[in-house]
């Protein structure tokens, strides 16, 4: 302690008890409720009060500007007579059983191909990455100039001689449904192939090697080796598109000029929820019973999706 070196390390030693007391107070007890709190007011505000407040507005008739009162279940027993709603529903589930088979298996395909490096396909990867920074309103408008009775397509299937009348793409109601629906699959193409490139990224190089000098072909490398390796976020993609299906809006609204085609028989759910909140005369209770079925529909595909997977785990 009388050595020289002694002299230094005692302050040193004396300090470390004050820095540490002096740490421990910095941080009062709701220092970590100030930090999070920003975030639970956002969930706050923008998520559970609209939920409560919408599940509230089901059981009441209340309009924009007359006010309304409780009416209990009558908006749900409304909706069992309501063909535009039942229209609506077959729209969004035929969306639904289209879109989810193209884009849970042609990104993957993709992302397979991209993921090889081969000269060029640096071009390819942002080709088909590029519908995704689109707005979907200007990729819809442009489909619809695309797709019109005096449109590009039409004007060359005539000049060729392939038709003798235009095709009604934006008029007949299937037409119309499939055109959206080839909307939709074109534009996501990019986005779940950027997924399933990551999840390939985790699927080990050695297994494939090994596989080749075994003698596996390429497609059985890829159904033994590279599904099994990204069938968890084949799950997640799945999940994804079937949500996004059920409540497709911009697609259908922008090719229709916001009408629901002929007849509104081109709706979706979220199409027919917008209809009915929209405007002075407003139904907001009837809006939010509508939103409170397409809640509980959307959460059907997405429990049986998760009991699938629950049971191959």
């Amino acid at each position: 302690m009388t050595t020289a070196r002694g002299a230094w390390t005692r302050p040193v030693q004396a300090l470390q008890p004050a820095a540490r007391t002096y740490a421990v107070r910095t941080h009062s007890w709701f220092t970590p409720w100030l930090l999070v709190a920003p975030a639970i007011l956002f969930l706050l505000v923008f998520n559970l009060w609209p939920t409560a407040n919408a599940f509230f507005l089901a059981f009441t008739n209340v309009r924009v500007l007359s006010g309304g009162e409780l009416v209990g279940f009558a908006n749900f027993e409304r909706m069992l007579s309501d063909t535009q709603l039942a229209t609506a529903l077959i729209n969004s589930i035929v969306y639904m059983l289209v879109c989810v088979p193209f884009l849970l298996l042609v990104p993957l395909g993709l992302a397979v191909l991209v993921e090889k490096n081969l000269p060029g396909i640096s071009f390819f990867r942002t080709a088909f990455y590029t519908p995704v920074v689109a707005s979907a309103v200007v990729v819809a408008l442009i489909w619809g100039w695309l797709l019109d009775e005096r449109g590009v397509i039409n004007a060359m299937a005539l000049n060729l001689g392939f038709v003798t009348e235009a095709i009604p793409f934006l008029t007949d109601r299937w037409l119309v449904i499939f055109s959206a629906i080839s909307l939709t699959i074109w534009k996501g193409l990019g986005y779940y192939m950027v997924i399933y490139l990551s999840a390939l990224g985790g699927v080990p190089r050695e297994l494939h090697e090994a596989a080749a000098v075994d003698g596996a072909g390429a497609w059985r490398r890829f159904w033994n080796i590279t599904i099994p390796g990204v069938r968890n976020t084949m799950l997640l993609v799945s999940v994804m598109i079937t949500v996004s299906a059920l409540r497709v809006f911009a697609e259908l609204y922008i090719l229709t000029n916001g009408t629901g085609g002929i007849g509104g028989a081109d709706v979706s759910v979220v199409m027919l929820i917008q209809m009915y909140a929209r405007g002075f005369s407003g139904n907001l209770g009837y809006a939010s019973a509508l939103s409170l079925l397409l809640f509980f529909i959307t959460l059907g595909p997405l429990l049986v999706i998760a009991r699938i997977n629950r049971g191959k785990a």
